[in-house]
């Protein structure tokens, strides 16, 4: 029963689709899960319902972009419906400096998978936080570096086995 995870991101700066392709390495590292990335522009609501998990990520402009705010406001009642109750979510995020914002961009993600219902995922401590990062989400600056790239394939993969383990004990 293969497992499919949801990478949708705003593509306003390389550095995002850098964090984005990482976070896809990540879940396809997983056995039977496989990665969708998409940007805003082609994703749809039915991409978000038929998803196992999804990743959420916006480059950081004082929290999310406001095209992504756009999109997401777009989807309807998803809240209200139940529809990604349950499943698994994450964040990620990039940034011009390591202060300046990221983890209020990472909490504007986070914030609209809790009010749907989902269970967030985060990072548990590594020595690549000790460069990048928060266990709140992966994040980059200044283009990313190689520990940015690690804590982003990490958190694909973290939320791929979640996502398995949770489609496992569904109830049908």
């Amino acid at each position: 029963m293969q497992t499919s995870v949801l990478i949708l991101y705003d593509p306003k700066d390389s550095t995002i689709i850098k964090l984005a392709d990482g976070i896809a390495k990540g879940v396809e590292n997983h056995n039977s899960t496989r990665a969708i990335l998409k940007s805003i522009e082609s994703a749809t609501t039915t991409d978000l319902i038929d998803s196992d998990g999804i990743i959420l990520g916006s480059p950081n402009w004082s929290g999310i972009t406001g095209t992504f705010k756009g999109w997401l406001d777009n989807q309807g009642d998803l809240w209200e419906e139940g529809c990604l109750a349950g499943k698994p979510g994450a964040a990620f995020t990039s940034g011009r400096g390591r202060h300046s914002g990221l983890e209020i961009t990472l909490f504007q993600l986070i914030h609209w998978m809790l009010a749907c219902g989902m269970l967030i995922v985060g990072l548990p401590w590594s020595n690549a936080m000790k460069e990048s990062g928060s266990y709140y989400g992966a994040t980059a600056t200044a283009g990313g570096n190689e520990s940015d790239l690690i804590q982003a394939t990490d958190l694909g993969f973290r939320v791929s086995q979640i996502a398995a383990r949770l489609k496992i004990h569904k109830p049908t």
